[in-house]
């Protein structure tokens, strides 16, 4: 009797919430939908759809659009059908992807910042609520198979731990597969990998690229779905880390563009904005942006400051190419079981400009330079022919990245300036786009991506959703342009701002003010008022690529605009501004800890869930059995980029390897153990207090030290935003020298791991 009065009373709650909204809960359906069939089904005909969404490209960098990487994927997709020349991001990767899969504009999904900038405002949460559910979501409910792989970057950090919650992961979000990583990078070649929400190792085996590995997974899902339900439309959502950092590719394809960027960052943008206009994907009378002062010329560069960053630019070519080529097996094995025709192909190139974040002088491991230590040219020079391999942590110079935006102003992270927020677009779907290789220019936006599947797929957004008054989607579907390119837009209005920089776009005119950070700073430095900013105003009917600031001579319009945008980001969770502000108040897994014990098979455990060792003195202690085979790892922190590991080596000998970035690896070996129980321990005193320091590093095996060594630095916070602590096993890329013949993650064998415990002193 009390269990149905609480149902009663909960369902009338529900009731009175949408009516107070506004809602008429007759208008569309709810979901899950009541129904007498076991089995939801698709509207008849629906398309499968695949979702394909790059990172970090810029939107003259591939082929299709006129850049240097040769991109034969998408040229094949542009042809049979649309090329999008105004659809736009929202200038950063956990903003763009909340907004996609949710069709909302991404402060209202809580989801405004990227993911390590979530704090305590509500449209910067870093979570997506749950009156904001992904067509992922609602597909499922609506009969279609749903599965994601690669890149989420959409759980909060204090949830990215086996302690769960996980109902924010993409199992819990409306994927019924994922195959991928969390974090907003991870190494290409060794990656950070889960499987539902277990941590996974790479199969084994050389050669192994994450790209390919995601498609390979891809298609042997679809073959499964196909197998098994062969009428049952699917949802593939494919994000794979290509491209962003670490830039690592194939020797093979980064060989393919060797000398093809030896004219600099200057010529080769001039290059890529004369193919534009020869493509005719910007119009004629377009006008090339200028460099930013704040960005060295081409000519400025020593020679060996030039063969350095063209062959940064190589490798990016080349892991654009390599990605693309992986997207193109995809679109193969569509032909190939007959669905092609009928799927509805999205391929998003980029979820955001290019990358400026390697730096003016580019990088061979950025994640370093992220932490405030800077490689020298001497350091990039011998390192020269580690850029993009698995031995480096590549990015590229941040003017590379500006000249694969042309022709736009600023980079990734920039919103107020389209060099941030426009990418390319391709769109396919043989049975229903019959303009082959057509171009559109109606203003588009990436919440427009779930209304226009929705409409596609003849599913009307639910006005509640597993019990859940659903927020309006602010996205327009797209679907109407596919016939007419000059049907009217209908997205007529639309805000951006990533950590200050803000932007408003309405009916053709666009009112832009850049806050203080700079697209290669890892934070901001001046906390300028934002009542200091400066605001522009442009005509994009008139203007393509934002190049003539009309604030000077219409001064009523831009006043017009900024009001505007002072009232949609009230309604949209965006006030107030507040720039880069990091972490405050939000849960913090970590918070209090000065001491925990871990136990062997503790694996994928974040570092913000662990005891911070960084800026003080810690301890490490193991206690173990070994036996005449005994070897693999105790415990490990971080990577091949930045990270320690505490392992056996095939001698039996205790070794504790220490990597700095490019400062200085440590690597402390022992003398073999002896049988039966032992303690070791690792002990780092700093050399004093502050943020940074440097200090010494002591490995002891039963009360004896056996190695010592010094470090000038160390990082004063992280040493990476994606590797993890481990115990047993080192997931994800290693960052101990492990033997030859050890398979992935060198996994403790053949003895008895008892415990690990950190220690903060």
């Amino acid at each position: 009797m009390r269990k149905a009065l609480r149902r009663s009373m909960t369902a009338m709650v529900t009731v009175l919430a949408l009516a107070g909204s506004g809602m008429a809960m007759a208008q569309n359906p709810q979901l899950p939908a009541p129904s007498p069939d076991w089995v939801r089904k698709a509207p008849a005909g629906a398309p499968n759809v695949v979702l394909v969404l790059l990172d970090d490209v810029g939107f003259g960098a591939s082929s299709t659009f006129g850049g240097v990487a040769q991109t034969p994927a998408l040229d094949q997709l542009a042809r049979d059908g649309l090329r999008y020349n105004r659809f736009h991001t929202t200038a950063i990767c956990s903003p763009t992807r909340s907004s996609l899969l949710t069709g909302r504009n991404p402060h209202a999904t809580g989801i405004g910042a990227v993911m390590n900038s979530a704090d305590s405002r509500p449209g910067y949460s870093g979570f997506h609520t749950k009156d904001t559910s992904t067509i992922a979501e609602v597909l499922r409910q609506n009969g279609y198979s749903t599965a994601m792989f690669g890149k989420w970057h959409q759980t909060p950090d204090w949830e990215v731990s086996p302690s769960g919650p996980f109902d924010r992961w993409p199992t819990g979000e409306g994927f019924e597969k994922f195959y991928g990583f969390q974090g907003g990078e991870t190494d290409q070649f060794e990656p950070s990998l889960f499987d539902g929400t277990t941590p996974v190792m790479r199969p084994a085996g050389k050669g192994y690229h994450l790209t390919q590995d995601l498609v390979d997974h891809s298609i042997n899902w679809i073959h499964t779905q196909k197998s098994v339900t062969p009428d049952k439309p699917f949802f593939l959502y494919l994000a794979p880390g290509g491209t962003h950092a670490p830039i690592q590719v194939p020797q093979e394809y980064i060989d393919r563009y060797k000398g093809k960027f030896d004219q600099g960052w200057d010529k080769l943008r001039e290059e890529i904005f004369a193919r534009e206009k020869q493509l005719g994907v910007i119009p004629k009378d377009t006008k090339l942006t200028p460099r930013p002062a704040q960005m060295p010329a081409w000519d400025s560069l020593t020679a060996d400051q030039k063969k350095f960053a063209a062959r940064t630019m190589e490798a990016y070519a080349g892991f654009l190419a390599h990605t693309d080529e992986q997207v193109g097996r995809l679109v193969t094995e569509l032909k190939a079981q007959g669905l092609y025709d009928n799927t509805l192909f999205i391929y998003i190139v980029g979820d955001n400009g290019a990358s400026a974040e390697g730096g003016l002088g580019g990088s061979l491991n950025y994640m370093g330079q992220l932490m405030g230590m800077p490689e020298t040219d001497a350091q990039k020079e011998a390192g020269i022919d580690r850029v993009g391999s698995e031995r480096s942590y590549t990015h590229y110079n941040t003017q590379w990245a500006w000249a694969n935006n042309a022709p736009f102003q600023w980079t990734k992270t920039v919103a107020s300036h389209l060099g941030g927020i426009r990418n390319a677009m391709v769109m396919s779907w043989p049975k229903r786009i019959t303009d082959h290789g057509g171009l559109r220019s109606q203003f588009g936006h990436v919440n427009d991506i779930a209304p226009t599947i929705l409409e596609a797929a003849g599913i009307k957004m639910p006005d509640v959703v597993n019990g859940i008054a659903q927020k309006p989607l602010n996205g327009t579907s797209l679907v109407y342009s596919f016939s007419d390119p000059k049907a009217p837009e209908r997205h007529t209005t639309q805000y951006f701002e990533v950590y200050g920089h803000r932007s408003i776009y309405h009916n053709g005119w666009m009112a832009s003010a850049m806050h203080d950070r700079l697209p290669w700073q890892a934070y901001a430095t001046k906390n300028t008022p934002f009542d200091q900013d400066k605001w522009e105003l442009y005509d994009l009917t008139k203007d393509f690529s934002q190049a003539t600031d009309l604030a000077a001579k219409n001064p009523q319009k831009l006043e017009e605009l900024k009001a505007l945008f002072t009232k949609v980001a009230g309604e949209n969770q965006v006030l107030p501004l507040a720039g880069q502000k990091l972490a405050n108040g939000l849960p913090n897994l970590a918070a209090g800890m000065t001491s925990m014990t871990y136990h062997a098979g503790t694996i994928g455990i974040p570092e913000k869930a662990m005891p911070f060792t960084f800026n003080r003195a810690w301890t490490m202690t193991a206690n173990l059995v070994t036996a005449a085979q005994t070897r693999g790892v105790v415990a490990t922190m971080g990577g091949s980029s930045g990270g320690w590991s505490l392992y056996i080596d095939a001698q039996r000998r205790p070794v504790f390897t220490y990597r700095n970035f490019e400062v200085k690896t440590v690597n402390l070996v022992g003398q073999p153990l002896p049988d039966g129980a032992s303690k070791l321990e690792v002990r780092f005193d700093p050399d004093g207090p502050g943020y940074g320091k440097g200090g010494t590093l002591k490995l002891l095996a039963n009360g004896a030290e056996v190695g010592s060594d010094s470090l000038p630095l160390t990082s004063p916070g992280a040493f990476s935003i994606n590797e993890t602590f481990d115990v047993g096993l080192d997931t994800g890329s290693a960052a101990g020298f492990y033997p030859e013949d050890a398979a992935p993650g060198f996994k403790f064998e053949h003895g008895e791991l008892k415990d690990v415990t950190i220690t903060l002193r």
